[in-house]
């Protein structure tokens, strides 16, 4: 009976609860190891996740990612 009740009020508030999870960890994060590298590992996240998504759009992004910063053909 009480697991049911709170699955239900996670279900309803299941955005609010994600959102105090991750400021909670963001928060003990910065204490521990500091606030720039804190910063430098969420830098390397967001680009990370923005390759890999881009990756699975097209294979093409990856071919013409390269290209901006090599001579064409140099790579492969």
């Amino acid at each position: 009976m009480k697991q049911e009740k709170i699955y239900e009020y996670y279900n309803a508030n299941k955005n609010g609860i994600s959102g105090a999870l991750i400021g909670l960890v963001f928060a003990v994060s910065i204490l521990i190891f500091g606030l720039f590298n804190v910063l430098f590992v969420a830098l390397c996240v967001i680009v990370g996740y923005y390759i890999g998504k881009r990756f699975n759009m097209g294979k093409k992004f990856l071919k013409n990612l390269l290209d901006r910063f090599w001579p064409p053909g140099n790579y492969r």
